[in-house]
C-alpha cells in the first residue's frame, strides 16, 4: 500500500509547484525530453512528472538527481543558507542574564553543594518483630 504523500499548506504548495515550474523550464531549455531527464536522473518518469508539478511526495533525493542532470546541483546549497531566526535565538541565549537571576542560581548551587556536604542520619536498626 504505497504511503500518502505529506500534508502541506497552500503556502508550501506554491513554493513546490514554482520550484516544479523552474525545474521543466530549465529543462526544456536544454531541449532534454523527459525521458532521458529521468533515465539520466535514475527515476521513472511518473516521478520526473512530480518533480515538475511540485508534488510533495517527490523525495528531496529524487528532486536532488533531477538537479543534477541539470547541472544545478549547486543550487542545493543556497536551501536554508541563511538562517536569520535560528542566529538570532542563538545570540539572545549567548547574552548576559540578569544579576537576580545569576544570583539566585550561584544560591542555589551553593545549596546543593551544603546538603550534599552535609552528614546524611543514619537509619535506625529497628529489629521486625
Amino acid at each position: 500500500m504505497p504511503s500518502r504523500p505529506p500534508l502541506v499548506f497552500p503556502q508550501e504548495q506554491r513554493l513546490l509547484s514554482g520550484l516544479g515550474e523552474r525545474v521543466k523550464l530549465a529543462r526544456l531549455r536544454r531541449k532534454l525530453s523527459s525521458a532521458v531527464v529521468a533515465q539520466r536522473a535514475g527515476i521513472s518518469r511518473t516521478s520526473l512528472y512530480k518533480v515538475e508539478a511540485g508534488d510533495p511526495g517527490a523525495t528531496l533525493g529524487t528532486y536532488l538527481r533531477v538537479l543534477a542532470v541539470l547541472g544545478l546541483e549547486g543550487d542545493i546549497s543556497h536551501l536554508a543558507a541563511d538562517d536569520k531566526v535560528g542566529r538570532k535565538l542563538q545570540d539572545l541565549a549567548l547574552m548576559p542574564q540578569p544579576a537576580t537571576v545569576v544570583r539566585s542560581r550561584v544560591l542555589s548551587a551553593a545549596l546543593q553543594a551544603s546538603e550534599a556536604s552535609a552528614p546524611v542520619p543514619k537509619p535506625s536498626k529497628a529489629r521486625p518483630r
